[in-house]
């Protein structure tokens, strides 16, 4: 099944190593609008230059880069025009930068937020989903983990699709044909949809 870019915005989720960075990208290469890759990351050192230098021969040139590590809002806004699909990748290393610069991470948050109703075009934002694994040792780390959770679910809320990739293989999340309440669960050898 070919998954479509909405016209709206995007939230593709996955641990590291998942795929979630070039499921993203066909997204966008996939739906006929010039790409524009608005990456948060930095070169600080060798192993994160190798990594860029690999995302960006996956890309190729056709791509319209725009670096930026810390106002994200602005840069978005500025970047998301008719004719243009925007990947934003991604929402945990502008967080990383967001943390170092020791800005405000909430503030920083509700301006992106702010500014999904006044977006041009399609956005496809990547994330890692950081919560799935052990309490982190250090209280940064921690930190980290809580604040990526909670712009991971302010995202998703308000995004139109919700992607999680694992092992490459794309679950959507949202839209879903039926949701579950808060207050609903599901019994053992039960499924979705059925009563308890």
């Amino acid at each position: 099944m070919t998954q479509r870019l909405s016209a709206g915005v995007t939230l593709v989720l996955g641990g590291a190593r998942s795929g979630k960075s070039g499921f993203g990208e066909k997204l966008v290469e996939n739906c006929g609008l010039q790409p524009v890759y608005l990456a948060t990351g930095r070169a600080l050192d060798s192993e994160m230059e190798a990594r860029i230098g690999k995302h960006q021969l996956r890309r190729g040139s056709n791509w319209h880069m725009v670096e930026e590590p810390l106002d994200l809002a602005e840069a978005l806004l500025r970047q998301s025009t008719p004719g243009r699909a925007v990947l934003v990748d991604c929402l945990t290393l502008w967080l990383t930068n967001l943390m170092m610069a020791k800005r405000d991470v909430g503030e920083a948050c509700a301006g992106l937020l702010a500014g999904f109703g006044k977006l041009g075009g399609p956005v496809v934002f990547v994330s890692n989903e950081v919560g799935l694994g052990i309490v982190p040792q250090n209280a940064m780390a921690r930190e980290f983990r809580d604040h990526a959770g909670e712009i991971n679910q302010q995202v998703a809320a308000k995004a139109d699709t919700v992607i999680f990739v694992a092992a490459g293989l794309p679950l959507i999340l949202k839209p879903t044909s039926q949701s579950i309440g808060a207050s609903q669960s599901i019994g053992a050898g039960q499924s979705i949809g059925e009563g308890a």
